[in-house]
């Protein structure tokens, strides 16, 4: 199992020495968020300083920039890194997108297929000098000039994950993706009645096999040195699943579980914006449904028991406040455990 951690982005100019402690500890590659800052600044910097370790946006908004704009940053990045670096996109949900981004809004599933095809028809022109003609209900492509066409890389055109909670976003992931980056409000039961089967059906269509489709996320991580310290991240994730459980695209995975009238409520009490209240409407029993909960001396069996055998990745540290990183020797532990995902190929 690949272990990835949250990179920081809060302040530039501590990315690099950020960057090189993570690959020196084992871990696979760092994550890049966009919530309050920009998700492709910090990878360039950690980029430049690092050998080995993939960059990952988990994950960018798409809709909020043209294909063109992702092609071009991923392009750099790829190119300047060995092919390192993963692109991870995001629809969010309607009101952001119009309200935070001013961005319209469509279906997202069919908008989100025809992004990642535009893509890699803009690599391939890049790549091979082939004609770009991309021509989508939502996006289209014809015109690139030398002037404005950048030189080919040495490396593999950017993987490209999206991230996928309902039915619909998880058929474009299977059929048209590199991976998927599961949201971390999943339960395993969620990921195997209803994640699962979609993207398994996807990849048959598509004419590809698991081992190079790589699956990411899917629940949250309350570990610790110390039960003081478990307990504090187990509540961390109490608030987390009150947050997300309050948005009715997420109820699809309380319905599993029989929890629909949490989600209304928690739904209610922030309408009602009783944001500090809604934690304790979440009982223990339903927050361990979404986190592998237990001491570092615990944590390797517990993750193996909520994620084992369906999912290739995990976040470690999902709380970018959470103090320091997991040991070495732990970090170790966690990449012994199977998984599927044997390698992107984006050739």
């Amino acid at each position: 199992m690949r272990v990835f951690t949250t990179l920081p982005q809060e302040d530039l100019r501590v990315v690099a020495a950020a960057a090189r402690e993570i690959e020196a500890d084992g871990y696979d590659g760092v994550v890049s968020t966009e919530n309050k800052h920009d998700p492709f600044l910090a990878l360039a910097i950690a980029g430049t300083v690092t050998e080995r370790i993939e960059l990952h946006n988990a994950v960018a908004i798409a809709f909020a920039r043209s294909p063109m704009a992702v092609a071009e940053v991923g392009w750099d990045l790829a190119g300047a890194t060995g092919g390192r670096f993963v692109v991870g996109l995001g629809s969010q949900v309607r009101a952001h997108n119009e309200r935070r981004f001013s961005v319209p809004w469509s279906p997202p599933a069919p908008r989100m297929r025809e992004y990642v095809q535009a893509l890699r028809a803009i690599w391939r022109c890049w790549q091979t000098g082939e004609r770009l003609s991309y021509e989508g209900q939502h996006y289209r492509f014809s015109l690139m000039t030398p002037n404005f066409t950048p030189e080919p890389i040495a490396a593999p055109s950017p993987a490209i994950m999206i991230a996928a909670v309902g039915p619909a976003m998880l058929k474009v992931a299977g059929e048209e993706c590199n991976g998927v980056k599961l949201h971390g409000f999943c339960t395993r039961r969620y990921i195997e009645e209803t994640v699962m089967p979609r993207l398994v059906a996807g990849l048959v269509k598509a004419g590809r096999g698991r081992a190079n489709f790589e699956i990411s996320g899917g629940g949250f991580l309350a570990t610790g040195p110390d039960d003081a310290a478990v307990a504090r991240m187990f509540e961390w994730v109490r608030q987390r699943v009150a947050f997300y459980g309050s948005t009715p695209a997420y109820y699809p995975v309380l319905a599993t579980h029989g929890l629909e009238d949490l989600g209304h409520k928690l739904n209610a009490m922030a309408r009602q914006g009783q944001w500090g209240e809604m934690a304790k409407e979440v009982p223990d029993d339903v927050t361990h449904l979404f986190a592998a909960v237990g001491r570092w001396d615990e944590i390797t069996k517990a993750i193996d028991e909520r994620f084992g055998g369906l999912v290739d990745a995990i976040n470690a540290r999902a709380n970018p406040g959470a103090p320091g990183h997991l040991p070495r020797e732990l970090i170790q532990d966690i990449r012994r455990l199977r998984c599927p995902f044997n390698g992107f190929v984006t050739a």
